[in-house]
């Protein structure tokens, strides 16, 4: 199953598309399975496909080893003439983002990894949150280093946050915080807590995110498929 570090080896893509009604978000799912289940790009390493929760779309969570591959990709004609307009005739947004990833932290594990498979069973969150350029670095740290006290949250198994360096379909610069929960009740328990209720420091690191925030976007999905070069 692919795994998630920080040791800047790979470039981490996040296709984040988003739709409005479930036949839609199960016509996504089946073209994103079959491109998938046939990827033979050159440098591609794995991916790693989401269905929504909250509201109807998609993540797909992809490895590449770097960007000059990537961008092989995006300009064939597969993509440009096959891939782009099926999703474009189903989807109400396309965001396709590169990232690397700066932070990860696991409640149960030493190695440092976070796995993602649909043999899991995590409630995962995606949070898309757009910042200016010279705070970036700042919002970085908040999200990471500044939430190591979700260790001791109930139902918290892992965080990755990532840095955005480029995207297609978003203007700007942007984060993406990827959470792993035991379950929905636990994340919303987690999320819906009274002011009053957190600690003085979540208190300040949230108020913080919020006032670098120019924009957010949140999204909670399931891990459906899965599959790395070679297999």
């Amino acid at each position: 199953m692919p795994k998630i570090s920080a040791d800047g080896q790979h470039l981490t893509v996040l296709n984040v598309f988003a739709t409005d009604a479930p036949e839609k978000q199960e016509k996504l799912l089946a073209a994103m399975r079959e491109i998938v289940d046939a990827a033979a790009y050159e440098g591609w390493i794995s991916s790693t496909v989401h269905s929504g929760q909250d509201k109807f779309g998609t993540c797909n969570f992809i490895q590449w080893r770097s960007t000059e591959d990537l961008e092989t990709r995006y300009q064939g004609e597969e993509f440009k003439h096959r891939t782009l307009p099926l999703f474009g005739e189903i989807t109400t947004s396309i965001r396709l983002l590169q990232n690397e990833i700066v932070f990860t932290q696991q409640k149960d594990s030493t190695d440092g990894l976070t796995e993602i498979s649909p043999d899991r069973d995590d409630y995962t969150v995606v949070d898309l949150i757009g910042v200016e350029e010279a705070d970036q670095e700042e919002l970085l740290e908040l999200l990471g280093e500044g939430q190591e006290w979700l260790s001791s949250v109930p139902g918290y198994r892992t965080h990755t946050v990532l840095r955005g360096l480029r995207a297609r379909g978003l203007e700007g610069k942007f984060v993406v915080q990827y959470a792993q929960w035991d379950s929905e009740e636990a994340f919303r328990a987690h999320r819906d807590q009274a002011d009053a209720a957190k600690s003085p420091e979540r208190q300040k690191v949230d108020a913080r995110v919020a006032e670098l925030a120019t924009w957010t976007d949140q999204n909670t999905y399931r891990v459906v498929h899965t599959r790395a070069a070679g297999v």
